[in-house]
């Protein structure tokens, strides 16, 4: 998985208009509480300081599973990252999912489980999907005479109303 990485200031800082801070990959922490100490570390001129991640490098998904934002980074983002790292699918894979169904209080697990249910792999467009998908399970005879002709592009417009796509991966919708 691509690293994950935050650029960690403080409001306080920010609110006196300074943007101090430092880029932090997440690769190099093993768990949350050693990424606090680090920040607490950039910040020690400040008693208790409120940390501000004024910019992030991370999946969009990150965002809409509330692991990252401007004032919080989950406690489970180590252990998210993890999970999938120790996947089967890329992460495009899982972003595509994700762009597609839009999890909604969901896990990790849960989403790739999901993913498992429903992927059928990468196309280019609907057609060459839809058509691949007839022709593997049969539904396409092999003897067809050649003067019948499959209009291709309704077939494909019938058949993904019960598929979602997207960056070229097919989901079926569950």
């Amino acid at each position: 998985m691509a690293n994950v990485q935050i650029y960690v200031g403080t409001y306080n800082k920010y609110n006196n208009g300074s943007i101090y801070g430092e880029w932090l990959d997440l690769s190099n922490y093993s768990d949350i509480q050693e990424l606090h100490a680090e920040m607490r570390k950039i910040h020690k001129d400040e008693e208790d300081p409120e940390f501000m991640f004024q910019d992030y490098e991370c999946p969009d998904f990150f965002q809409k599973l509330n692991l990252i934002s401007e004032c919080h980074i989950s406690e489970n983002i180590f252990e998210v990252i993890e999970i999938i790292e120790n996947c089967s699918y890329v992460i495009e894979v899982i972003e595509a999912y994700c762009n597609c169904i839009y999890p909604n209080n969901e896990t990790i697990e849960d989403i790739i489980e999901k993913i498992e249910e429903s992927y059928n792999g990468e196309y280019q467009n609907d057609i060459e999907f839809v058509q691949e998908q007839l022709e593997s399970c049969g539904d396409i005879p092999q003897n067809l005479p050649s003067y019948i002709h499959i209009d291709w592009e309704r077939t494909a417009y019938d058949i993904m109303m019960d598929y979602s796509t997207s960056e070229n991966h097919y989901f079926r919708n569950l």
